[in-house]
């Protein structure tokens, strides 16, 4: 790679590293498998950097992938005795922490596959076709996931009296990301993804 598109390379590393590495843990929910992840795609890309012609959409749909295959390997299966300690939730006197933190742990108990258009429709703000480019499937399926998905959260939700609003307009995703709303207890906030 040439001196000047290793500069670029690197500068793109500095900007996307962060944000991509939230992608990853909002579709793994394991901040470790985020991280390699992120490493592998960004090695994917590093190799392939003069060949790419949209880098930021190339680095997030091998994010997302590699994210729900790392989560498939055996060895991350495997749980220490410390995953078997119960996680003790303390209230958050910021409100907006708290709200997001449950969201994010709403999202661990919807399955891979639906979590992954989740995240890419709602918190990426991506259409039906762009996402279902980057998971490689049908946009039917990735309307039918996100149905599901949607369904297992509110679900998920309802049990914390957690009401989920998505943000529409005339039938389309408003395309800014962080347009999910919880509110609990008499509280509204919005949740937003960094």
């Amino acid at each position: 790679m040439e001196t000047k598109n290793a500069e670029e390379f690197r500068e793109f590393v500095r900007g996307r590293f962060e944000p991509l590495r939230a992608l990853a843990y909002v579709t793994c929910g394991d901040w470790q498998t985020a991280e390699d992840a992120v490493a592998g795609a960004l090695a994917r890309l590093y190799m392939r950097w003069d060949k790419v012609a949209a880098p930021d959409a190339y680095a997030r749909t091998m994010v997302v992938r590699a994210a729900i295959r790392e989560k498939r390997r055996p060895w991350r299966r495997e749980r220490s005795a410390g995953d078997a300690l119960p996680d003790v939730a303390g209230p958050d006197p910021s409100g907006d922490v708290d709200e997001r933190l449950r969201l994010r742990a709403a999202l661990s108990h919807v399955p891979k596959r639906q979590r992954a258009v989740l995240v890419l429709r709602f918190l990426e703000g991506l259409s039906v076709e762009e996402t279902a480019e980057i998971l490689g499937c049908r946009p039917g399926t990735v309307k039918s996931q996100s149905a599901r998905g949607l369904d297992t959260l509110r679900t998920v939700l309802a049990a914390e009296a957690i009401t989920l609003h998505t943000f529409e307009r005339n039938g389309h995703v408003l395309p800014h990301s962080g347009r999910v709303e919880v509110g609990a207890r008499g509280r509204t906030g919005t949740a937003h993804h960094h």
